[in-house]
């Protein structure tokens, strides 16, 4: 099979030739730019500055030769904005507090702060608060909180809108172009329009808007889920006006040449248990879930993809029947979601797009050969009868041991029967 062939067949819960592999197609499946500097050097591939795609969490773009090493079968299109609000143009070095030397976007502008820590700015305009703080020697922004007192009479869901706009021109040609690129590359395409995540907690302090109104502290929000229902429920029917005509228009621009859309990133487990009740996700949520997912459903042959951490298995059949076909990150280790039990009991009705390996656990801090012995474990529970892609539970962060990320890729490929 075809890369292509290998992930659509997994899609439709039809066993591939092999096991189909993604990382770095989206924001959740991908690798921080330390990480993918030591696999550059483990490997003897030529010595090159990583491009930090997603600042937020510093992942970088994955090269063709690598992604030919790692047996990569996906390949993504990002956002046209990054998670500060910028477009990846015009490439330039910057250092990291470790010493390693990356390519930036022309607009990713940050200053040190006396304690060394690192704040980044909104759309690179240095004369608005900054949005974003990596602690210092640390590898990744958090973002800063910016919410002014809330004075409840004057609540206006608009402004907790403000980012949902109707697509641009410019958006729309970069879309097309980037599909085609994509496409071209013989990978199944995964594409990330953006607009379609109800209350994902990375964007509700909303790091691309130099001035965000509205509800934008993250414990304010939870509360508001439980005490400002009637508010959070406008925002979400606005978004969802927004969104379907938007995805009209992407689909006129991207035609047949995408395969997967990211849909939406709001997490909703803890390690132990859920963020809301099944009662308060079935009232607050899914509606909108299940409106975007069926005019994608009715519209293209786009799957759709939900991306949630946690304990989440209570929750796995309202995503069903909200019309998710993809599930990541498959946090295995969390609270119920054994894996054996989720594929015996979900594994025809939605792909698992992850579940791998542990990076919480075992890819960190274990040996290659516990790496190894998991990823076999892992694959040969979730791999039979198709509907499993490959990926860790969530991205691969900085400081994994480049012989346990070499480890993992060697296994995947021993259960494939390439090595």
């Amino acid at each position: 099979m075809t890369s292509k062939e290998r992930v659509l067949a997994s899609l439709n819960h039809r066993e591939p030739d092999a096991v189909p592999v993604d990382f770095g197609s989206t924001a959740v499946t991908g690798i921080h730019v330390n990480a993918l500097a030591g696999l550059r050097e483990y490997y003897g591939l030529e010595k090159r500055p990583i491009r930090v795609h997603e600042p937020y969490q510093m992942l970088g773009l994955i090269d063709e030769d690598l992604q030919e090493i790692m047996g990569i079968d996906v390949e993504g299109i990002p956002a046209p904005e990054t998670m500060f609000g910028f477009r990846n143009e015009n490439w330039k070095p910057y250092r990291l507090d470790s010493g390693l030397e990356v390519l930036v976007s022309e607009h990713f502008r940050t200053t040190k702060e006396p304690n060394g820590d690192t704040v980044i700015y909104p759309k690179g305009d240095l004369s608005a608060p900054p949005s974003g703080r990596m602690p210092k020697n640390g590898f990744f922004f958090d973002a800063i909180i910016r919410q002014e007192p809330i004075d409840e009479a004057a609540l206006n869901p608009e402004d907790n809108l403000e980012e949902f706009n109707p697509i641009s021109l410019q958006d729309l040609d970069y879309f097309a172009a980037e599909a085609g690129r994509a496409w071209a590359t013989g990978r199944a395409v995964v594409a990330t329009f953006g607009g379609l995540a109800f209350g994902d907690i990375a964007l509700i302090p909303a790091p691309f808007l130099k001035h965000p109104k509205g509800i934008r502290d993250v414990e304010e929000w939870y509360i508001s889920t439980l005490t400002r229902q009637g508010y959070i429920h406008r925002v979400f029917e606005k978004q969802t006006e927004i969104a379907l005509r938007n995805l009209e228009k992407i689909k006129a621009a991207v035609g047949s040449r995408v395969d997967v859309v990211f849909v939406c990133g709001t997490d909703f487990g803890t390690q132990q248990s859920l963020f809301c009740s099944k009662d308060n996700f079935r009232k607050l949520y899914f509606p909108y879930y299940k409106m975007v997912n069926d005019w994608i459903h009715a519209n293209t042959q786009w799957k759709t993809f939900k991306h949630s951490c946690g304990a989440v298995e209570p929750l796995i059949e309202s995503f069903i029947k909200a019309g998710f076909d993809i599930l990541n990150p498959v946090q295995v280790t969390a609270a119920g979601m054994d894996a054996a039990h989720l594929k015996r009991t979900y594994g025809d009705r939605i792909v698992f797009w992850g579940g791998g390996v542990d990076t919480q656990t075992t890819f960190a801090f274990g040996t290659p050969a516990q790496v190894r012995e998991q990823v076999l474990r892992r694959m040969d529970i979730l791999a039979p009868g198709g509907g499993f892609i490959f990926n860790a539970v969530h991205n691969i962060q900085a400081t994994t041991p480049v012989e346990n990320i070499a480890a993992m890729i060697d296994a995947v490929k021993e259960f494939n029967g390439q090595k």
